[in-house]
């Protein structure tokens, strides 16, 4: 854990200096305590500008982002018991992606500039209770149902998101394209401070939740035998899932694959318990779409590479190699 906090301070200083206009480590460590009123020394006025206007927000952003994704899928590989499963599997980032879309293709202007975040936090939340509502039975939902309702939610959702993207005009159809790749380009502090509070919350939710996930890994009937409310236990975590999922999606567009690849890699090093799985899941998430950021807007300069494309490239072979390997450990799927 401390080994990812270092990195991630030092990924956040590079990744603020790194740019067309360069700036020393040195120059973005004192100009944040300066911000913090640790140090006096007067600053260029260009850099002050540059990283407090341009790259900090975006990195605040990332951060942000990566925890709620890291997270979430930590949280949803445990609720489901499936080291397979990401948070999109319950359909919250296409009805996040489906919420967005409509808002751009109405003009929706309500809320002025946020009306398409809160257009799409509201399609992922929405989503999700749909799922939830359609895959629950007798009082109770089995997993193999609620997976299988959220391929279809999403298949349909797709569709729909399809239909919109055909009726779009040439300027919304550009839009909606910057949308569903993903990108940080659009991060500003007000952003920011409305994800931070539902990261905050999602994560605390989950670190709470953990003893009882660390129980279901054991399997329902266990889980139940030793005093855990499985059915509340899932009612709770996809809406902790839904927050964290929405929130993040709602900013920054589709970033595929971060909650799928990053509690994989910390289980390898720290293990399954999820009072430390979800903590360092969330670090990792955070230090891996820094790093990924950076190199979508440096690698290809000065274009910028989609972040969803990125993140998808990296994730896609992780998925196939953990299928695999999955499989085998398994002796086979039946």
């Amino acid at each position: 854990m401390v080994m990812l906090v270092i990195a991630l301070v030092i990924a956040v200083v590079a990744a603020a200096g790194i740019g067309a206009f360069p700036i020393s480590p040195g120059e973005v460590i004192t100009s944040i305590l300066r911000k913090l009123g640790i140090s006096s020394t007067v600053g260029d006025q260009t850099a002050e500008a540059v990283l407090w206007d341009i790259r900090l927000p975006r990195i605040a952003l990332s951060l942000l982002v990566g925890a709620a994704l890291g997270c979430a899928g930590a949280a949803m590989q445990g609720t489901f018991a499936n080291p397979l499963a990401e948070p999109g599997i319950v359909g919250v980032s296409a009805g996040a992606s489906l919420g967005a879309v409509i808002s751009i293709v109405a003009g929706a202007t309500a809320l002025g500039t946020w009306s398409l975040p809160a257009a799409a936090f509201a399609g992922g939340l929405a989503t999700v209770v749909g799922v939830y509502v359609t895959a629950r039975a007798d009082g109770r939902t089995e997993v193999i149902t609620l997976v299988l309702t959220g391929v279809a939610v999403n298949a349909m959702v797709g569709a729909f998101i399809g239909l919109a993207t055909f009726l779009s005009d040439d300027s919304q159809l550009r839009s909606i394209t910057f949308w569903t790749l993903g990108s940080m380009a659009q991060a500003s502090w007000a952003k920011v401070a409305v994800v931070a509070p539902l990261v905050v919350l999602g994560v605390a939710a989950s670190l709470v939740m953990s003893r009882q996930l660390d129980l279901l890994a054991l399997g329902e009937r266990q889980a139940g035998h030793l005093g855990v409310d499985v059915e509340r236990l899932r009612i709770v975590m996809l809406a902790v899932i839904a927050l964290l999922t929405a929130g993040a999606v709602a900013v920054s567009g589709m970033v595929l694959f971060v909650g799928l690849v990053i509690p994989h890699l910390i289980r390898m090093i720290a293990g399954p318990t999820h009072r430390v799985l979800i903590p360092a899941s969330a670090l990792a998430g955070a230090l891996v779409l820094v790093l990924a950021d950076l190199t979508a807007r440096t690698i290809a300069a000065p274009q910028e590479l989609p972040l969803g494309v990125l993140t998808s490239l990296v994730g896609s072979p992780f998925f196939f190699w953990q299928l695999r390997r999955t499989r085998a450990s398994q002796g086979g799927w039946s």
